[in-house]
């Protein structure tokens, strides 16, 4: 019987990281991009949404602090990310790092939930700025008709009358057009996720500072929820929050604030995808995981202290005030004058959403793009573009499925399912270093997490268990949904995945000289 826990040998991944053939991704990606592509990834959804809802639902004033747990694990996590995109510079990110630490099938369990990271994220994602378009729209004067932005299976009243959604076709268009410049060019698409990064970064500086001046010191008293807190109701006098369970309030709900929240950190890890393309990635991709991270984080804690201090969180608990709508209530209600803010906003999300999806579809490609060469997946994700050497067939294949996802399908996939494959795939990394550094204690290096060594592990202990309890705090029918996909990778992987492996099939050897550069030669990383 084949063994499904068999390693990858370090050495052909390091072969593999070096190669310049007609396989090889193109190495066009510098500090700077790499830093982009995470701030690019981060900055979206989470920001304008998840922040009122996690002061709404858990964490009050306090949504400051959980932003600051869900950094700290993210920067155990990503420090973890480091260590493994320097040292093995590959496409494929935590399913390749799992691979040749833990195990072909922990491998496919990682990359079977980084689908839920980002094909399904991109999905959502782009049926959420498919909404935002046509708010955009209104303000000029304009709309798309109901059928045309919504899904065969969505219904609703507009002006008295009923209407059925046929496709959503601004989901589809924006996955098309974002599918084809990722197959045009890795360059090209890191430079037009850069634009967008200035532009939506822009506006949420320009919202801190306004906001800062309207800023209400009682709105952040009692900085905490109280254990006693009165249930929200609504204008019909229902109860729509209530604060007893232990993840709700005091210190409880600032975890539960930072599973919600995690949401908003997801992004950074897509940094990893890239290393095949970094050009110098035993300096680059620590810049770029650590550097994206840490920009987000501050501009994070910034934004929540302003908006629960120009708005109660009590109000953001209203389905009316909060959610998608949150930030431009608080600027239309209690930032007079600066309306046209709310306009800017929307025009923010809408580019947050762009390179949102792009890092996602990108992120994606590239983890198929590796389980393909390993044999998990069909070998045409592996096929690069004869001009472009992008995965040109990974390419249109997730658009084909997120496509369809994003033009039949509702959008109410949850955040909180994305986040638990994110999070699954941090506990998993994290433990990997620390395995690594006890069977390779001698291999080469080029970043080194601290407080990482096999007798001291503080780091990758840190990670996974503060990812740990992130999951715990979850939704409990989020929890239950993310088992059903698992169960069905599970299937797939013994079906499809263990059958067409290489590594199974015995067509994996580890050339000498590869051996030799792996563990000797320092030098092999700089070519």
């Amino acid at each position: 019987m084949a063994n499904i826990f068999a390693k990858k040998p370090l050495a052909i991944l390091l072969g593999e990281a070096n190669s310049s053939g007609e396989g090889a991704l193109k190495r066009t990606l510098g500090a700077a991009n790499l830093v982009a592509l995470g701030v690019g990834a981060i900055i979206g959804a989470g920001l304008f949404v998840r922040t009122a809802a996690a002061a709404a639902q858990a964490a009050g004033p306090g949504v400051t602090l959980a932003f600051i747990v869900a950094a700290i694990g993210c920067a155990f996590a990503g420090l973890c990310y480091a260590e493994f995109a320097a040292m093995i510079p590959i496409a494929g990110s935590a399913y390749t790092y799992a691979y040749t630490t833990m195990g072909e099938f922990v491998a496919w369990v990682i990359g079977w939930a980084l689908i839920m990271e980002y094909a399904l994220g991109a999905a959502t994602v782009s049926i959420a700025w498919s909404e935002y378009l046509n708010k955009l729209l209104q303000v000029f004067g304009m709309s798309i008709p109901y059928e045309w932005c919504h899904s065969p299976f969505e219904s609703a009243a507009v002006n008295g009358v009923m209407e059925q959604g046929f496709v959503n076709l601004p989901a589809l268009f924006i996955i098309i057009v974002l599918s084809l410049l990722l197959i045009k060019g890795t360059q090209e698409s890191a430079t037009f996720n850069a634009i967008i990064v200035v532009v939506k970064v822009a506006i949420v500086l320009i919202f801190i500072a306004v906001g800062w001046q309207f800023i209400e010191p009682a709105n952040h008293t009692p900085y905490l929820i109280p254990e006693n807190a009165e249930p929200v109701k609504n204008a019909a006098g229902e109860i729509v929050r209530e604060y007893s369970a232990w993840n709700k309030h005091g210190w409880g709900g600032i975890l539960g604030g930072a599973a919600i929240v995690f949401f908003a950190f997801i992004g950074f890890d897509a940094v990893s995808t890239a290393a095949q393309e970094a050009k110098n990635p035993k300096r680059d991709m620590p810049i770029g995981i650590l550097g994206s991270l840490a920009v987000c984080t501050v501009l994070y804690i910034l934004f929540g202290h302003v908006l629960t201090g120009v708005a109660n969180w009590r109000e953001f608990a209203d389905p009316a005030k909060g959610g998608e709508a949150s930030v431009t209530y608080a600027i239309k209600e209690h930032m007079p004058g600066f309306e046209w803010l709310s306009t800017a906003v929307t025009v923010a999300i809408l580019a947050g959403f762009s390179s949102v999806i792009l890092v996602m579809l990108m992120g994606q490609s590239r983890v198929f793009f590796s389980m393909a060469n390993d044999g998990l997946m069909p070998k045409a994700f592996s096929e690069l573009h004869p001009k472009y050497r992008t995965p040109y067939k990974s390419n249109l294949a997730l658009l084909v499925f997120v496509g369809a996802f994003a033009g039949f399908v509702p959008g109410s996939l949850a955040g909180d399912l994305t986040s638990f494959g994110t999070l699954l795939a941090f506990v998993l990394v994290s433990i990997g270093v620390w395995l690594m550094r006890k069977s390779d204690p001698a291999q080469f290096r080029p970043f080194r997490s601290p407080l990482s060594s096999p007798a001291f592990p503080l780091v990758p202990f840190m990670g996974a268990a503060i990812c740990l309890l992130m999951i715990a705090a979850l939704d409990a029918n989020t929890l239950k949904l993310a088992m059903v996909w698992m169960l069905l990778g599970f299937v797939v992987y013994f079906i499809y995945g263990k059958k067409n492996s290489k590594l199974q099939q015995g067509i994996v050897v580890v050339p000498t000289e590869l051996e030799e550069q792996a563990f000797i030669e320092p030098d092999v990383h700089n070519r």
